[in-house]
């Protein structure tokens, strides 16, 4: 092995790459060292002391997910001391946690909870003393903070920080009075949030949680004058198995579809077939301004939390955005309309619920400015991937024993465009196999043609020939890297005609809506990729491919918009955006 150090773990001589932190050599070598504020490059600041280790030589315990290897180091992981140090810190984290493990939502998932079993603390109350009593933040409309059961491990501010740029919640006052907090103690609901969720998958406990809405759907599941629909967004059929024992990265299409189904939903549908619409307005949306040379680079608007942080933090490109809704806002409009016209059901009767991988889309659904039908909201109720494996066992369904199933019509077929909506880049790619044939007529026979824009990278740029024409795109998740590319292209530095920006990274694969993964995973696993790989996958597997070739799309259009672009397309299927304050 090139640039290896040579070390002794627990006895045993090993090779491990120079420069590894100890948490890593261990890993390396099959060894696994507990950690709790550790995340792989968001968070490495040594501070819960969990992952203590002994060196031979130093005059105390080291942090392993900080201290490097090197040459002859000696490291004891498991010692007696090691040990005691470790279950000392959980008795002294749970002194002043809140203790209501048969109630909360992480229960099972809870990375503190995890870690009392596999130490065996007996006495919870080891070190019982004061506390300090904390009100739970539920001001946000996509999630809440109860911090009784925060254990300052700061995930969740460097997420804010690192990842997104953001910044609205970090470590207020000192000592014991130490708290997570937006500044001057605002609610999370009064800052400039962005309800991206990031904080919520990064968090080991359950001091963050999705706002559940889950009973909200049940009512209207057992209200016999609803009719009640669901779409489930690409990424959902890569992330539901998880919850169930599926190796990450499964496609469970066929068994989400019937779950659903055993719910009592009236309509299950594919939010896949609203990408694909999505792609139809926003291609023909960026054809025209690429002609005109207006409000160029086109920006897509699929995900909320890039648009609600464009309208706070960049409204100078507000004019840039898309106006285009999300797949799930089309969706929520079609429904209530075409749908309800279809069927004959009053609009008001159709309870739209929407599965999505993303608690953004919780604040999208209450937005006032989206709704196709006057005094109706497109989307009833927006719910996570976590949610909807609540329902499937609250309602006693055996995920992986029932038979599979398809999705109903009309809105049943999606094409692979829509499928890689789920992934960074796949929202370009999308558009550029439909651009790429509407403009040079001709068959785009190798959709390996845009594969530059697939991958994790937080900003990847690409350039192709559209008869003739240049085309410069670029694809940013993350917000901080989206914040890059605008920088760029405020200065002139960069110069693009589409961009594509996904508020996760990621992507839709690895939305704050999407379960659990713990760090234990989250450090040595490329979660993203995994799961894009599914879609990827999925893509290459289906009829349709393009999603101007899907027919349903076709038919919606003969049937009700007349074609892409129409006055009636904008009425229903586009949208405004509004200025945001950042200080309120």
């Amino acid at each position: 092995m090139e640039n290896a150090v040579n070390i002794k773990i627990n006895g045993f001589d090993y090779q491990v790459p120079a420069g590894s932190t100890i948490l890593e050599a261990a890993h390396a070598v099959g060894i696994e060292i507990p950690t709790l504020c550790y995340l792989k490059e968001i968070n490495a600041i040594g501070a819960c002391r969990i992952c203590v280790v002994e060196v031979k030589g130093a005059r105390s315990l080291v942090a392993a997910c900080v201290f490097p290897v090197n040459e002859g180091m000696e490291i004891f992981t498991n010692t007696p001391k090691v040990i005691e140090a470790r279950k000392t810190t959980l008795e002294l984290i749970l002194s002043t946690h809140k203790k209501e493990c048969l109630s909360c939502v992480r229960s099972g998932s809870c990375e503190l909870q995890k870690l009392c079993h596999e130490y065996g603390i007996a006495d919870e109350n080891a070190f019982a003393g004061d506390v300090v009593n904390y009100a739970i933040d539920a001001s946000a409309s996509h999630m809440y903070r109860d911090n009784e059961k925060c254990i300052l491990c700061r995930r969740c501010v460097a997420v804010c920080d690192k990842i997104q740029g953001i910044s609205v919640i970090g470590a207020n006052a000192r000592g014991f009075d130490t708290h997570i907090g937006s500044a001057f103690e605002y609610n999370l609901g009064d800052v400039a949030c962005i309800s991206c969720g990031q904080c919520i998958t990064a968090c080991p406990t359950g001091a963050l949680a999705e706002r559940d809405d889950t009973q909200k759907v049940f009512d209207a599941l057992n209200d016999p004058a609803k009719h009640v629909v669901v779409q489930t967004a690409p990424a959902v059929r890569v992330g539901l198995g998880e919850e169930f024992g599926y190796e990450m990265g499964s496609v469970v299409t066929g068994k989400m579809v019937s779950a659903l189904k055993m719910l009592g939903f009236d309509g299950v549908f594919d939010t896949n077939f609203a990408a694909d619409l999505t792609i139809m307005e926003e291609a023909t949306e960026f054809l025209a301004r690429f002609k005109e040379g207006k409000n160029l680079p086109l920006i897509t608007s699929c995900s909320p939390g890039w648009v609600k942080y464009c309208e706070h933090y960049h409204p100078d490109f507000i004019p840039n955005l898309s106006s285009c809704k999300s797949p799930q806002g089309m969706f929520g409009s079609v429904a209530k309309t075409f749908y309800a016209e279809k069927m004959g059901i009053d609009p008001k009767d159709i309870f739209v619920v929407s599965v999505m991988p993303c608690t953004a889309k919780k604040f999208e659904a209450e937005r006032t400015d989206y709704s196709a039908v006057e005094g109706l909201a497109d989307i009833d109720a927006s719910i996570t991937v976590r949610e909807l494996a609540r329902m499937i066992r609250k309602a006693g369904i055996n995920f992986k024993a029932i038979p599979e199933a398809e999705f109903d019509a009309p809105f049943g077929l999606g094409s692979g465009a829509g499928t890689i909506f789920g992934a960074t880049g796949g929202v370009m790619e999308a558009a550029l196999r439909t651009a790429y044939e509407v403009v040079t007529g001709k068959e785009l026979t190798d959709l390996a043609t845009f594969n530059a824009v697939r991958g994790v990278e937080g900003v990847k740029e690409a350039s192709y020939d559209l008869d003739g024409v240049t085309v410069n795109v670029a694809v940013a998740s993350g917000l901080a890297n989206a914040k890059k590319v605008l920088e760029m292209v405020k200065s002139g530095e960069k110069k693009y005609d589409f961009i594509e920006i996904m508020a996760c990274p990621g992507g839709c694969v690895n939305g704050g809506g999407q379960p659990i993964v713990p760090a234990s995973v989250r450090n040595f696993e490329d979660v993203r990729a995994l799961r894009a790989a599914g879609l990827y996958n999925d893509d290459e597997n289906l009829p349709v491919r393009k999603s101007h070739q899907n027919p349903d799309i076709k038919a919606i259009y003969d049937e009700f918009f007349g074609e892409p672009g129409s006055h009636k397309a904008h009425d229903i299927l586009h949208t405004g955006y509004t200025e945001r304050k950042v200080y309120y």
